[in-house]
Formats: structure tokens, C-alpha cells, sequence
């Protein structure tokens, strides 16, 4: 059973209290999970204030961790020997059984991982909880805005590594791509709370390190990427994308993902270091849909091209990506790191779609209410 540590504020006049409660199982299994564990780091010198030691094991926290990414990453960290402690609400499972493991492979996995239940906007929560725990390693999968990150940094004056799961969308819009990670960065974009925080890490003097992902894909997948266009070669409808179809943007899957954040853990380069991840080729919209039907064994689907600006969709969402060119240099992750992506585009696709869509399982029904609202008027755009 998965060790699960509750911990709940305790009043004046009680201590903190803490058990051990079995963690829900999930109903997501099936076949074929495969990330390779590299052993690759030498332990490390103390140079000013670095001083983890990857190679030895380490008493890792992620914040959040039950989705997506903390899902493969915290695999990844298990093997490798370190103790992993997700804090969450616990609403959602603990763990979950993954395509291609076996019972005997997940008891043992789950076995060895412990939960911290909490709100991590309760700061005075955070910062009891965690100094009685004395982290050395945070993984913060989740955070969106630095004043959730201040009293994680204040519960932990040793903290070795703070290591930050960004995004792309920091990077100010511009006609010079690939965005690399000295590019400017908009204060103003959706994704300023990220920004701000890798903001607040530096100026705290701690060691940290931000990854910044493109767009992810990739099994369990909670954002309508690959599922968006999957639906609709399933249900064997014309795919409608937004304009001339050839703007140009990027993929990376997550176990890519996650074995470049193991990557960074106890790296001297990536002290204090951003890095854009991402897949190695960029596509276009149209060559996308070909490319998820071609992974996922559809035929050639029937491409929409369509002008958005003729059409009023309220709060819709019409299409799941920006509408522009918008892709990242993995470049500097690829030298420093000694990282690169296992998984191509097609590859990459077919494994999320053979190990979750194609099983049956998704995170969001079919809405074709905007499909239906383009396909119904004659304003396609003309080849």
C-alpha cells in the first residue's frame, strides 16, 4: 500500500497529528510503459552554495504530482533510489497503475511513496508542515504564482534545489523564432505568475533551476492537445483549423519531460538555469492532424481551413492551440544536460494515443458545437 501522511493543522492545544491511510486505485492500466533510467551523474564537489549530490539518494518533495507530469516524473525518482513525498489536496488518487506495469511493479511502486495532504494557499500550513519534514529537493509541478512558492522557501533555509515547472508562454510574441531562453519575456502574458516566480528563486539566492515546456502531450494528458483532434478522427468528422493552417508550433511528450527534469536534479549547470523542453521537430496545424491520424491508424482526415475572425464563438474555445508560429530552441538543454528527446512526433503520438485514447479513456467528452457552427456556413477559406 502506498504510505500516505496526512497532516492537519493542529490547534493551540493538540499536537500535530499524522497517519496512515491506503491510497485509491486506479482503473488506468493496460500496456506498455517504457522510460529508460540513465545512471549518469558523479557526485558532486561543493561549489558556493550547490551542493546536491544527485547520485545519493534524496528526500525529494513534489508539489502536486497525481495528473500528469508528476505522474512519470515521480517514477523516474523512485527508481533512482530517492524518497518522493507528493503534497496535494488529496482529492485525486495518490497513484495510479500504468500501461505495462504489473501488479507486482505497482504494489512496489506505490509502496514506497508518501503523501502529504494540505493546501498549498494555506502558507502557514505549508511552512509548519514542511520544516517538520526538512526537504532537500522540491519539485513544484503545479505552482502558478511565486506568493505560492515564498512559504516553501521560508519552511526550508537548506533547501538544496528548487526545481520549477514553467511554460513557454513567458516568452514575448515575436517574429524571430525559435524562442530561446535569453529571449524577452512578457509580464503581461497568462503565464506572468510563472515568470514572476522564477523571479522571486533568483532573488532568494536558493539553487534553482526552471524548465520551461512548449506545449505537452503525451498518456493522461489533461489538456485537449492530441485528445482535441483524436476525437475527431474517431468520430470521423473534417477537421477545422484555424486560418491558412501552416502556422508553426512544437510538441514535447512528457516522459521527455520528466527525464529532463531528473536531468537538471544535482546538475552544477543547471544551477540557477532555464530551459526550454520540447520535441525536436516543429509542425505545422495541418501537418498535426495528418500526424495524429497517421499515429493513431485513421485515414488522411479532411482539413477546414477557416477564417476565425468570421465567426463569433462566445467562450468557446474553437481550436486548442494559439493562432501563430510559436516554438522553442531545446538547444541549450540538449548541450548542457546531456538530454535529448526519445519520442518523435508520430511515435510520440501513438504512444499516447495506444496507451489512454485509444484504451477508451480521455479527460474531456467530444464538443463539436464549434465544428458544427464552421462546417455550417461557407466561409472556408479558398486553397
Amino acid at each position: 500500500m502506498a504510505r500516505v501522511v496526512m497532516l492537519q493543522q493542529a490547534s493551540p492545544q493538540s499536537p500535530k497529528l499524522s497517519s496512515l491511510l491506503p491510497s485509491s486505485l486506479s482503473e488506468f492500466n493496460g500496456s506498455a510503459f517504457r522510460i529508460s533510467i540513465k545512471s549518469r551523474r558523479k557526485a558532486l564537489q561543493p561549489n558556493g552554495s550547490f551542493q546536491v549530490t544527485a547520485s545519493s539518494a534524496k528526500k525529494i518533495l513534489i508539489m502536486g504530482g497525481t495528473r500528469f507530469i508528476g505522474v512519470f516524473l515521480t517514477r523516474l525518482l523512485v527508481k533512482e533510489g530517492h524518497q518522493v513525498t507528493l503534497f496535494t489536496r488529496g482529492k485525486a488518487p495518490i497513484t495510479q497503475q500504468l500501461p505495462g506495469e504489473s501488479d507486482q511493479e505497482y504494489e512496489e511502486f506505490k509502496s514506497k511513496v508518501l503523501h502529504l495532504k494540505g493546501d498549498r494557499k494555506d502558507s502557514e500550513f505549508v511552512k509548519s508542515s514542511l520544516a517538520a519534514e526538512g526537504f532537500e529537493v522540491v519539485y513544484d509541478i503545479n505552482g502558478r504564482e511565486a506568493v505560492e512558492a515564498e512559504p516553501i522557501l521560508d519552511a526550508l533555509p537548506n533547501l538544496e534545489q528548487y526545481i520549477y515547472c514553467s511554460s513557454a508562454g513567458v516568452y514575448l510574441k515575436s517574429d524571430l523564432l525559435p524562442h530561446f531562453e535569453s529571449d524577452a519575456v512578457d509580464p503581461k502574458s497568462r503565464h506572468k505568475g510563472k515568470l514572476e516566480t522564477e523571479s522571486l528563486l533568483d532573488s532568494k539566492g536558493v539553487n534553482w533551476t526552471s524548465l520551461r515546456p512548449v506545449y505537452i502531450y503525451g498518456p493522461l494528458n489533461y489538456n485537449p492537445v492530441e485528445e482535441w483532434f483524436f476525437h475527431r478522427l474517431k468520430a470521423g468528422r473534417p477537421i477545422p483549423i484555424p486560418n491558412s493552417g501552416v502556422q508553426i508550433t512544437q510538441l514535447g511528450h512528457v516522459k521527455d519531460l520528466a527525464d529532463a527534469f531528473v536531468k537538471v536534479l544535482g546538475n552544477p549547470k543547471a544551477s540557477k538555469q532555464v530551459y526550454n523542453i520540447s520535441g525536436s521537430k516543429y509542425v505545422t496545424f495541418n501537418g498535426l492532424a495528418r500526424a495524429c491520424a497517421k499515429a493513431a491508424g485513421f485515414p488522411e482526415p479532411e482539413i477546414i481551413n477557416y477564417n476565425p475572425k468570421k465567426f463569433d464563438f462566445g467562450k468557446k474555445k474553437a481550436f486548442p492551440f494559439r493562432d501563430q508560429h510559436f516554438f522553442a530552441s531545446i538547444e541549450k538543454a540538449q548541450t548542457e544536460l546531456n538530454w535529448k528527446p526519445e519520442f518523435g512526433l508520430i511515435d510520440g503520438l501513438a504512444d499516447s494515443y495506444n496507451l489512454d485514447f485509444g484504451r477508451g479513456t480521455y479527460r474531456k467528452e467530444a464538443d463539436f458545437s464549434t465544428d458544427d457552427i464552421i462546417l455550417g456556413k461557407s466561409l472556408v477559406l479558398q486553397n
